[in-house]
């Protein structure tokens, strides 16, 4: 099964071309100041050119939907849900947290994903290996960064995602030597893994909506006017 894979649920871009047989085919990762709506159809173009495959040969569409940029989010799930209705294919959204916590190697430090959501904000979970298997021990979560970890600071926690690069000072000022972090291109999100873990799943293609989990600054703008 050949998936094609899309995210741009954060200021990165990715789009990756999976094999369910022999892995990752071939994947393009930007970290740019362009939006996503220019850069993404012509990753996936790029892509399929250097990889000797037409859009037809995919079996498979998978994407990111969120937490994250609302924008960003929005061009993702639009551009694969696009793909999958012109080409009668299958879909699967994969939750952004999940995809990156899935980006760790197997550790006895818990895991939390971290996206930036600004001002020392961030959308969150916490996660595990138990036996193997990569357990989501919080619910999904957004809000003060410092709060969040306010009752962590004991555990051994391994930090991943933009919001973790952003805000390394912080989380080292409340977690202390607790506080892991991985390589930087490491924590960075990756359509490939969005591939990976979407192969055992299939979701409704007119029902699959984003995960935004907050507000959007402009709905919350116009709530405090109202």
């Amino acid at each position: 099964m050949l998936i094609l894979a899309v995210d741009t649920s954060t200021n990165v871009g990715s789009a990756a071309l999976y094999s369910s047989e022999t892995g990752l085919v071939g994947e393009v990762t930007l970290n740019i100041k362009r939006t996503h709506s220019e850069n993404i159809m012509t990753a996936i173009d790029d892509l399929l050119k250097l990889t000797e495959h037409t859009i037809n040969d995919v079996d498979k569409f998978a994407v990111s939907i969120g937490p994250g940029s609302f924008t960003g989010i929005r061009i993702g799930v639009a551009v694969v849900k696009g793909l999958a209705y012109s080409t009668g294919k299958t879909i699967a959204g994969i939750n952004e947290l999940d995809a990156i916590a899935y980006g760790a190697n197997e550790t006895d430090c818990e895991i939390i994903p971290i996206i930036d959501a600004r001002k020392e904000r961030g959308y969150y979970s916490r996660y595990s290996y138990e036996n193997g298997k990569l357990v989501r021990k919080d619910e999904y979560g957004v809000g003060e960064i410092r709060e969040y970890l306010e009752d962590k600071k004991d555990k051994k926690i391994l930090f991943l995602g933009d919001g973790a690069l952003k805000y390394q000072n912080l989380i080292k000022e409340i977690m202390g030597d607790n506080a892991k972090f991985t390589m930087k291109s490491l924590s960075l999100p990756k359509a490939s893994v969005i591939a990976e873990i979407s192969e055992k799943q299939e979701d409704n293609l007119y029902t699959l909506e984003p995960f935004y989990l907050s507000k959007a600054q402009a709905e919350r703008e116009k709530e405090r006017r109202a």
